[in-house]
């Protein structure tokens, strides 16, 4: 199951606008008509509201009020546990028949099936098709079983204990040690320094049979519980089967109370200095606890309004300081956001560079003292009142094609922390209406309410090597209390110009082709580029941008493979003609325009979206990005250095995961220079130059790329665009291809350790490669195989033998630069058995190898690949990748309207046959990681 974090130290901009333009705004916020809202009398919330968005699909919630703050000591992680039982055992679904029978209706545990436990709820989802009444009904015995039925067999008890003791492994490292040092220090003696959620080893291993069944009695109860169903159904049917399914369910006797859990308030700032040795970065996060913003008036919709706009403004200042020759620190942060329990906070964040801790605190410290001292300018301010509307527009626009998943999550958010619900329709109109009146005055104002002295932590994390190097308490009390001495007013510099001047004749289309199976147009322009279109209406205010062309790092030799591989970034970084990063994004405040240029290992491109008002702006990014590609040398510099030391870091205190994956990529690339993990030395051999040269020479010839536009627009209406910006892209009329750099796994046999970390706990991958036939029937029998295995080691050593928390098997296939297939296993759990248990995955490949898969197994791979590409077929984004993968490889893209064939194809004999042809154990790595040897 997925944890739900204790505390969210990045910033998080909340409901950012609300309602319509109301002059009175002492009125409460109002809910949306369009969601079901009631109370059952046993004091059951329900939200209910009907969203074809997917089709014949619904979303699940069961949401609880209740956490890891209601535990009791010797409870600790005990509402996590229960969250686990809920999918081990119910009244109606004994044992891991409930995870089974969702696999059959073609619900995939994990994926779509899960669940996730925090300090103050416990949350479960469930997304289910609305097509089958039989599932549809089903579904909601499943979420009353949850509610009050879950039947915490002992067996399944001490089962379960085993995989959340992996859990509680996996979880291990630098951050975990850490946050045990620090969270006391930031909450004091409250309760939530002393609940984890996932709770203790001894408590995990000891608590009775008991102690779990009378906390799930206790606080699984109607008043503290809500169902939230959005999809494609009858409003009135499924009220009513609320009603008479979780009205039935008996009222509390004697409800416990919630309880309240405060954060005591202190003066003045406290400090905490801890260090790891497997921490890389030097980081100091000031955070100041402050009351909790409530959200009930309309008066209180303008305030939220007002704290987005100051944390936008605030964060783009501090992102304009890492776009300098010499930035001050790696990343710094800052805003108004959630804390924990009843509190907000203002939250500062700054990682050093190069060890310098005061010059990024006091950086990201400034710019807060700037902003108290001098205020926001009026240009900003326009530019991000701009910048919210338009965000706020296109989520109007998407109304009607807004996922059911988005919504249930408004409705979590309003029955756990009363955030409201208007509606996007009053949520846009009120936005509109009311950030014409906040003036900069009011922005400026709410600097002296969140940079305040009192209720303050800093926290400074840092690895145990550089312990010599940190400063003192009193130094940094010093440092805070300084700040903003020397600053002086922002400056606000903007470019005043067009962003493409001068433009050459517009091309013309030379020939079109209809697709009319997958409703494509090709387009070839008069210099030859070749454009790909798939209208559609699944997004109302979405195009999706890409483009390819054959090369990439591959035509460059070693000494100028990593130049090659910064291309896109020197360019990316800098910006386009007289446009740098700032400027360039100043410019864009109000569009929803995003185009990124790539250079990869075999081709080159561009990927990108934007609203079909702004396809011009889009375009004219690429017609920039093509010939006006910038070299800001400051900014370039900063950006080198910044990774420089990130790197450098990285590598003097790397984590454990990040040791093991650097000698997997190391391992499967068969040692070659261009696979060897990131490193200072290799980092400096970048020349920006050489790197510029590249990226010009990679986007020189347009004739050579084929573009790909997928979303809402009409092929007529956007040809004159096309013929205008992409006709007129200069062209060489020459055709490149990749070179294959003879990459290859290992043939044979290899069985390496790897030996790092201080805790108990170890990974293991298995992986078996080979020569491939790339065509369809191949790719989905592998694909096929690939879930049968999940489906089967979640089975078996997850479920039978408690072993491990996750476990995955991930197919891979390519046709370039050489038809090559992975199958890779992976798994973390504790050294003591990480041998037994990759021998029992073996064992369960090898069951298939002799016998094939179940028929059960078969049937669930196809019900959960059937319901996955009913939905995707509905998506730009599955599109666009199934349009670009097949013309980049040279297929037919009408060859995916063959899936259910395809499907229809995977049978106990073809799992059979597939696994002993893939699964080959003379090509067979295994890579284990170890503690290191005491």
């Amino acid at each position: 199951m997925k944890q739900a974090r204790l505390l969210f130290l990045t910033v998080a901009f909340g409901w950012a606008a609300t309602a319509s333009a109301q002059t009175d705004l002492k009125k409460p916020i109002p809910m949306d008509p369009k969601v079901r809202y009631g109370k059952l009398p046993n004091g059951m919330t329900y939200y209910i509201r009907k969203n074809e968005e997917p089709k014949k699909r619904a979303e699940l919630y069961l949401i609880n009020k209740v956490g890891a703050i209601q535990e009791e000591d010797k409870e600790n992680g005990l509402a996590h546990f229960t969250e686990h039982m809920a999918f081990n055992g119910t009244k109606n679904f004994p044992k891991n028949e409930l995870v089974s029978y969702l696999q059959r209706a073609g619900v995939k545990f994990g994926d779509d099936l899960n669940a996730f436990t925090g300090q103050d709820q416990t949350v479960y989802q469930l997304p289910v098709p609305t097509d089958s009444a039989d599932i549809f009904n089903k579904a909601f015995v499943v979420l009353e079983d949850w509610a009050h039925n879950i039947t915490f067999e002992g067996a399944e008890i001490d089962k379960e204990r085993g995989v959340i003791l992996e859990e509680l492994r996996g979880g291990k490292g630098a951050p975990q040690r850490m946050r045990d040092k620090w969270l006391p220090i930031l909450v004091g003696d409250s309760k939530y320094g002393k609940r984890n959620i996932i709770g203790t080893e001894d408590i995990l291993k000891n608590f009775s049979h008991e102690t779990i069944r009378n906390f799930y009695k206790t606080w699984y109860r109607p008043d503290l519980q809500a169902i939230a169903a959005v999809g494609d159904f009858d409003i009135d049917q499924v009220e009513k089967m609320i009603k008479q399914r979780f009205g039935a369910i008996p009222k509390a006797a004697k409800p416990r109370p919630l309880g309240k859990f405060p954060v005591a308030d202190f003066k003045g700032t406290r400090v905490a200095i801890v260090t790891d040795p497997e921490q890389p970065y030097m980081v100091a996060q000031i955070i100041t606890k402050l009351p909790k913003a409530e959200e009930k008036t309309l008066g209180d919709s303008r305030e939220s309004i007002k704290r987005n706009l100051f944390n936008q403004m605030l964060q783009a200042r501090l992102q304009e300081q890492t776009q300098q020759a010499n930035p001050p620190f790696l990343y710094g942060g800052a805003g108004y956001g959630g804390f924990i329990g009843d509190y907000d906070s203002f939250i500062n964040i700054a990682v050093a560079k190069d060890g310098n801790l005061e010059r990024a605190v006091k950086a990201v410290l400034d710019e807060g003292a700037r902003v108290k001292k001098f205020g926001f300018t009026a240009t900003e301010l326009d530019r991000t009142k701009k910048q919210l509307l338009t965000a706020t527009e296109k989520r109007f626009k998407e109304r009607d094609k807004t996922k059911s998943a988005s919504y249930v999550n408004e409705y979590m958010g309003n029955f756990l922390e009363e955030s409201p619900i208007p509606g996007i329709e009053f949520q846009f109109e009120f936005v509109q209406g009311q950030l014409d009146g906040i003036t900069i005055a009011e922005i400026n104002a709410l600097a002296n309410k969140y940079l305040i002295a009192d209720n303050r932590t800093v926290l400074v994390l840092a690895s145990e090597k550089d312990k010599a190097k940190l400063p003192t308490e009193a130094t940094i009390l010093e440092w805070i209390n300084t700040a903003g001495k020397d600053v002086t007013a922002y400056e606000d510099k903007v470019v005043n110009k067009p962003l493409i001047e001068n433009l050459p004749a517009a091309g013309r289309t030379v020939s079109t082709k209809q697709i009319p199976e997958i409703g494509v147009t090709e387009l070839t322009l008069s210099n030859g580029v070749k454009v790909v279109l798939k209208p559609t209406d699944f997004k109302n205010d979405e195009i999706l941008i890409g483009a390819r062309s054959q090369g990439g790092t591959s035509l460059y030799d070693e000494k100028d493979y990593m130049s090659a591989g910064m291309a896109d970034a020197v360019v990316e970084e800098s910006g386009i003609g007289e446009f740098n990063t700032p400027a360039l994004k100043k410019y864009l405040t109000g569009k929803v325009a995003n185009v990124s240029p790539f250079v990869g290992e075999n081709e080159e491109g561009f990927s990108g979206n934007c609203s079909p008002k702004d396809l011009e702006t889009a375009l004219q990014l690429v017609y920039g990005y093509f010939t006006k590609p910038r070299k800001d040398d400051d900014i370039i510099k900063g950006f080198l250095t910044s990774q420089r030391s990130a790197i450098k870091n990285r590598n003097a205190s790397p984590s454990p995961e990040v040791v093991f994956q650097d000698s997997l990529s190391r391992i499967l690339g068969n040692n070659n220079f261009r696979r060897q993990p990131i490193s200072v030395e290799r980092w400096d051999m970048i020349n920006p130059d050489r790197a510029y040269q590249i990226y010009k020479e990679r986007f020189a010839d347009a004739s050579d790329f084929t573009f790909f536009f997928t979303g809402s627009f009409k092929v007529d209406e956007v040809k004159p665009l096309l013929e205008k910006y992409l006709g007129a892209l200069p062209s060489q009329n020459k055709k490149e291809n990749f070179r294959d750099l003879g990459i290859r796994t290992p043939s044979g046999r290899l069985d390496k350790k790897v030996y790092k970390g201080i805790e108990q706990k170890s990974q293991a991958s298995l992986i078996f490669s080979g020569d491939y036939v790339y065509n369809e029937d191949n790719n989905w029998q592998l694909d096929a195989l690939e879930e049968i295995l999940n489906i089967k080691l979640i089975e078996v050593i997850r479920e039978k033998e408690s072993g491990v928390y996750g476990i995955g098997a991930r197919a891979s296939y390519s046709k370039t630069p050489a038809p090559r297939y992975t199958l890779r296993i992976g798994y973390g759990t504790g050294p003591e058995r990480v041998e037994e248990l990759a021998t029992k995955t073996l064992a369960v490949l090898d069951e298939i190898k002799k016998n094939g898969a179940t028929q059960v197994d078969i049937d669930k791979f196809k019900a959960e690949t059937r319901r996955s590409m009913e939905v995707q077929m509905k998506e730009n984004g599955f599109w666009q990748n199934q349009l670009i993968g097949a013309y980049s490889i040279g297929e037919n893209p009408v060859d995916i309207l063959g899936w259910e064939k395809q499907l229809n194809k995977v049978t106990v004999e073809s799992t059979k046959a597939t696994a002993n042809k893939y699964l080959n154990d003379a090509n067979f790595i295994k890579v284990v990681l170890l503690p290191e040897k005491k």
